[in-house]
């Protein structure tokens, strides 16, 4: 069964994906009481970058009620192990700003040897290149197949955690 929906923002563009089931159903992984992993939708940069979502709306850390602070690390450690677990890769870089979305998401981007677009801050510029056009997105069906696989390993890597 899934956990009751939090309150929501009503300006808030990731409250409303939050609360549109067509919308967000191709991308979820695995949602718990507090957290929604999900896959970045299309066009994604990569396969395999994800974004750890407070259900909650809410700003970041300082925000968090004390439930949530004390779910916090497990829950990136955890979805960080499902995204390296699925995408092969050797690191999982954890990046959030909340300039773009007010709402805690949290960028879990694979970092792959042999992929130079995936080093450090060139992820950075990948990530612009593929909003702004400049570079081909992932494909769909690499993203949807990468989706599949990370939602067959996600009950047993994130119930853990919770």
């Amino acid at each position: 069964m899934r956990p009751a929906p939090p309150p929501v923002e009503p300006t808030c563009a990731i409250c409303a994906l939050h609360q549109n089931s067509p919308q967000l159903e191709p991308m979820e992984i695995w949602r718990s009481e507090h957290w929604l992993l999900r896959h970045h939708p299309h066009p994604s940069p990569l396969a395999g970058w994800c974004l750890l979502d407070a259900r909650r709306h809410c700003g970041g850390p300082l925000d968090f009620s004390a439930a949530e602070a004390e779910e916090w690390g497990l829950m990136v450690q955890r979805a960080s192990l499902l995204v390296k677990q699925t995408s092969c890769c050797e690191r999982v870089y954890a990046i959030a700003f909340g300039e773009g979305a007010r709402h805690l998401h949290l960028h879990l981007i694979p970092r792959c040897s042999g992929i130079p677009e995936t080093e450090a801050w060139a992820v950075a510029d990948l990530y612009r290149d593929v909003q702004g056009k400049r570079l081909s997105a992932a494909a769909e069906s690499e993203v949807d197949a990468w989706i599949q696989t990370a939602r067959h390993w996600a009950p047993s890597l994130m119930a853990s955690a919770v």
